[in-house]
């Protein structure tokens, strides 16, 4: 159904999805500080949080989804959908800037100190004298040699899949404004396929990272990698859960050409996690 015309914001009914959020979020992260702790119930409790925020999540926007078939909004609540969805990317954009710039000063500032230069040599000299190799390296104490990953294997490949499912997923947008049906389940299930079969590589990946001894108490260098890879891969699986749901409703026919802002909320998502791979890529396994 097409939008309505209002001359007022819509005013939604009240609902309990708000503090049932609340409630998911605080069980979780109780549950998270108790495993923290050692608890032997704190896996329990995170499940629980899980499970109470996949059920908010599911109804809340099931809501919103039945209250767009209705007609309910008009274009003062698609104004307000797009600078919601618009601040939350850019508050991903800070999330992911934090790691950029720890790995940017572990790279670029600590080792050099560490090695001496510039203002450095005190630092050398008290701090870690024994210090003598460049990037990547583990830190004082741990010997054992890192293994890194090669980029012109998995990562390449992983590369050129996300970017391919940049293209699908333009292709699904463009037929979905020229009111092609056809085009855009096509163009969304390739996505999806390829989403998956990015993640499925990266835990290949993780996996043979593992076997090598490389993990997050693997220095400055393990905790860079696997902190930006894997919550860069957690945003490859949310976008493509994001993608499936509206595989789901372009299926059920809920998109026409002039009302499709669900779909556009996700590939504004899904372009976002693949400018974050490109840097991924350069910085953490290219340079």
């Amino acid at each position: 159904m097409g939008q309505v015309s209002h001359d007022h914001y819509y005013v939604p009914e009240s609902t309990n999805w708000p503090i049932i959020g609340s409630v998911g979020m605080a069980t979780l992260l109780g549950g998270f500080a108790a495993v923290l702790n050692g608890s032997s119930t704190g896996k329990m409790v995170m499940i629980a949080g899980v499970a109470i925020m996949l059920v908010m999540l599911f109804g809340w926007f099931g809501q919103v989804i039945r209250e767009t078939q209705r007609g309910t909004y008009s274009k003062w609540e698609d104004k307000s959908f797009r600078l919601g969805m618009s601040w939350f990317i850019f508050s991903e954009v800070m999330f992911f800037a934090a790691f950029f710039g720890a790995l940017f000063y572990a790279r670029m500032l600590a080792v050099p100190w560490l090695l001496g230069e510039g203002d450095g040599a005190s630092t050398h000299q008290y701090l870690w004298n024994t210090f003598n190799e460049a990037w990547p390296t583990n830190g004082p104490g741990i010997t054992e040699k890192l293994h890194t990953v090669p980029a012109w294997g998995l990562p390449a490949l992983n590369t050129l899949i996300l970017l391919s499912s940049g293209v699908t997923v333009t292709w699904a947008h463009h037929a979905l404004k020229n009111n092609n049906r056809r085009g855009l389940i096509i163009g969304l299930l390739l996505t999806i396929i390829l989403g998956f079969t990015f993640v499925a590589l990266q835990v290949h990946e993780y996996g043979d990272a593992f076997e090598h001894g490389l993990s997050l108490r693997s220095g400055i260098y393990g905790s860079t990698f696997f902190m930006l890879t894997g919550f860069h891969g957690l945003h490859v699986t949310i976008g493509a859960i994001m993608l499936t749901v509206m595989l789901l409703r372009a299926i059920k026919g809920h998109f026409t050409p002039e009302n499709h802002f669900g779909f556009e909320a996700a590939a504004w998502y899904w372009h976002f996690v693949d400018v974050v791979w490109l840097f991924l890529f350069i910085f953490v396994y290219w340079l």
